[in-house]
């Protein structure tokens, strides 16, 4: 994983731009990185879907390295996974699209 400074590989470019292509994956973000951390159960009433789909979108982020999860069990004994966003800066210019593009995987298909 690379740290938020050092510009992305394609491979992770691809990754990362694939990943907020969504609206809600925009909204799941945007809550994190202006609410802290949270778990699923109240991330998903904060924003109004189903705990599945929001699941979905999470695994989406967090494999592209846009959010980290943290299991953790409450006072009552209950298992919460908590999830926050992970620091990251996407400069899109055409010379460091260039430099990622000279990184990428050849042939992915």
């Amino acid at each position: 994983m690379t740290d938020s400074n050092t510009p992305p590989t394609g491979d992770r470019l691809l990754a990362m731009l694939a990943a907020l292509d969504n609206p809600h994956r925009l909204r799941i973000v945007a809550a994190l990185a202006t609410g802290g951390r949270n778990y699923i159960s109240q991330l998903a009433r904060d924003l109004g879907i189903s705990r599945p789909l929001l699941h979905l979108h999470l695994q989406k982020l967090e494999n592209a390295g846009l959010v980290s999860s943290q299991l953790e069990l409450s006072h009552d004994g209950k298992a919460l996974n908590y999830f926050e966003a992970r620091p990251f800066q996407l400069l899109l210019t055409p010379a460091s699209i260039a430099t990622a593009a000279s990184s990428l995987t050849p042939n992915p298909e």
